[in-house]
């Protein structure tokens, strides 16, 4: 009798477990192959380990089907399983992404950055410094008192000027330089003060040393004007004859032409003012109406040369000078400024190629200058003219009892009281 489905005699059954025996005696315990499905196929078998290689139902994408975790071993809940438990059927998950150390190495990064170009720009800006005055040459110096005194002086040296240029500004065409503006900036613990020193101030040409020629040349108690100083031997003479003449340590020497002038004011886009009154004079070509509005170089360079269509002439003048400087510097300290490297260079660039400083003078000592310029008109700043008692000969006198004041209140660092012209 046939059991087998299909018709299959008992003759095809063989001899293998679980399909019975044709030998009338028990069938003896057989040991079941072991199956391993990473084992390789023996010749001649197909599948793993004997076994047959089961129907594949993956579709057009690559992606498992009901093959899905059977043919290659996996099932529920192991690692990698596509079932309960596991992590994804479409292989091995990826990390997650280690953010701590990623926004380490990006802080890193940064700050390299940074330092980098922080240093870069120092060594870069320190190197455009003109430091040509030698203060070593001055001689029979005052002692140092608190704080520190910046020698600032306005020249009116037309170097680097083109003939349209020296048209455009109406600076003339003289040779040579003169001071056109000289004024102390005292910083210290109590506030800033810039004292303007009239150019025609009456003053004593006292013994020297030629900064050129190196020979002494003995006072004779010559009175001239401040400016005749610089005219005579440069900056050197005009810090001696400073420091004579009113007992002051001059500590630095900072000074800028009119090109110069004019290239910073452009090159921080220009400078508001609030002008008190309307303002024309042919001669500096200053054509300005009552009221706030922004100068460029051209403009600002007139404004601060005017006198002559101002009632208090050369004081008044000084006054306006001393505003300038003060919204200039307050400009150039600005973060639009200082945070804009588009601004910041340019700026840098026009403002460390014009000046002319001492040889001591550093870009920390040139940034304290500016800071307390922008602070002299507010706060706890002070800006005044020099105590004057009258004239002779069209020489300006200072009130020598309040000059003396006002030295010891520099001297020792103290809040100035003293009231200027």
């Amino acid at each position: 009798m046939n059991d087998w489905p299909e018709a299959r005699s008992d003759n095809n059954r063989g001899s293998r477990y679980g399909r019975g025996s044709g030998s009338a005696q028990p069938e003896s315990a057989r040991v079941m192959r072991q199956v391993r499905r990473d084992q390789p196929a023996a010749p001649g078998q197909a599948g793993y380990g004997g076994v047959p290689q089961q129907p594949s139902y993956v579709d057009g994408s690559g992606h498992g089907g009901y093959d899905s975790g059977y043919n290659t071993g996996q099932v529920y809940g192991s690692p990698g399983g596509g079932g309960p438990g596991g992590g994804g059927g479409y292989g091995p998950q990826r990390p997650a992404p280690d953010w701590r150390r990623r926004i380490k190495w990006t802080a890193i990064t940064v700050a390299t950055v940074l330092v980098v170009t922080t240093v870069g720009t120092y060594f870069w800006a320190d190197s455009k410094l003109n430091r040509e005055v030698d203060l070593s040459k001055v001689i029979e110096r005052p002692e140092k008192g608190g704080g520190t005194n910046y020698l600032i002086v306005g020249s009116d040296s037309r170097e680097g000027l083109s003939s349209e240029d020296k048209k455009r500004l109406r600076t003339g065409s003289s040779e040579g330089k003169r001071t056109d503006s000289v004024m102390i900036l005292h910083t210290g613990d109590n506030g800033p003060t810039l004292i303007s020193l009239p150019r025609d101030s009456n003053v004593e040409i006292p013994s020297f040393k030629g900064s050129e020629s190196g020979k002494t040349y003995p006072g004779t108690g010559r009175q001239v004007k401040l400016n005749a100083a610089y005219a005579e031997d440069g900056p050197e003479l005009l810090v001696r004859t400073v420091e004579f003449n009113t007992g002051l340590h001059i500590d630095h020497y900072v000074e800028i032409g009119f090109a110069g002038f004019a290239n910073i004011v452009d090159a921080v886009g220009g400078v508001e003012m609030d002008i008190p009154r309307d303002i024309k004079d042919t001669k500096s070509g200053a054509d300005f109406r009552k009221g706030k509005q922004t100068l460029n170089g051209e403009e600002a360079l007139a404004f601060v040369r005017t006198r002559y269509a101002l009632p208090g002439s050369d004081l008044d003048r000084t006054k306006n000078q001393q505003k300038f400087l003060s919204a200039l510097a307050g400009q150039v300290a600005t973060p639009g400024t200082v945070l804009n490297p588009f601004k910041l260079y340019p700026t840098m660039g026009a403002g460390l190629d014009s000046l002319i400083v001492d040889e001591d003078m550093g870009l920390f000592d040139l940034a304290d200058m500016f800071w307390s310029m922008k602070g002299v008109t507010g706060g706890d700043g002070t800006s005044m003219n020099m105590p004057l008692a009258g004239s002779t000969g069209g020489n300006l006198l200072w009130d020598k009892a309040k000059v003396k004041q006002l030295v010891n209140q520099l001297n020792n660092d103290e809040k100035v009281t003293v009231k200027g012209n």
